[in-house]
């Protein structure tokens, strides 16, 4: 198979070459480091378009200029523009747009299967939860998502999910409300949440090192749906 694959890379390259154009292959992943599979890749200008293999493996044909576009309804569509500074081989990461929906989506479709999700990430929603029996947003975390911890008191205590690692330095998680990074989820009402996602260990890299503690994501009723 892979001397099969290295062939048409070439058979490729060599068309490439005549009309001044560009093969370009890669690797697709979400959650850190989970391969995306049968997703859609195309290249805008060239007009050509391709899917992943199994192990989220893609090659194309692209103009010397263009743009590549990475499209699903449960990933954010991701973009990523040809040109001489970005080396032939790629390694595209794409977000999840974690809700129920999208993950029966995902598995159905065969993005991901459910076992890799699951271990990725932990969440709970409103359609198989009363948020509204809650006081507070962190009684409704406390206890109720796998390897979480909710310490400390008063009105802003600290959701933990790798457990406390440092004396001085906070331990505590990321927040993204709405897709939107915040300091402080203590003002949410349990009654306005859809959803909360905890997301840990390599599924939490998309942030950057903002994310080592992991990363709590809400999306509220009034979010994106």
């Amino acid at each position: 198979m892979r001397h099969f694959i290295i062939a048409i890379l070439m058979l490729l390259y060599g068309f490439a070459l005549i009309g001044q154009n560009r093969v370009v292959n890669g690797y697709v992943t979400t959650l850190g480091n989970l391969h995306v599979a049968n997703l859609k890749v195309s290249a805008r200008n060239a007009g050509s378009a391709v899917s992943t293999d199994s192990t989220g493996f893609f090659f194309i044909v692209t103009n010397e200029r263009d743009v590549l576009e990475f499209s699903s309804d449960v990933f954010k569509k991701r973009r990523v523009r040809i040109n001489n500074r970005l080396p032939d081989t790629l390694k595209v990461a794409i977000e999840f747009v974690d809700s129920p929906e999208n993950r029966q989506i995902a598995v159905g479709y065969g993005y991901m299967n459910e076992k890799d999700i699951i271990n990725s990430i932990s969440q709970m929603d409103r359609k198989r939860n009363d948020f509204c029996q809650y006081s507070n947003v962190f009684d409704l975390i406390r206890g109720r998502l796998p390897g979480v911890q909710v310490v400390g008191g008063g009105r802003e205590p600290e959701v933990i999910i790798r457990g406390i690692g440092s004396i001085t330095l906070s331990s505590c998680a990321l927040y993204v409300v709405d897709g939107v990074v915040v300091n402080t989820i203590g003002h949410i009402s349990p009654c306005q949440i859809s959803s909360i996602s905890v997301l840990k260990d390599s599924s939490a890299s998309m942030y950057g090192s903002r994310g080592a503690n992991g990363v709590v994501v809400i999306e509220t009723i009034k979010g994106p749906q």
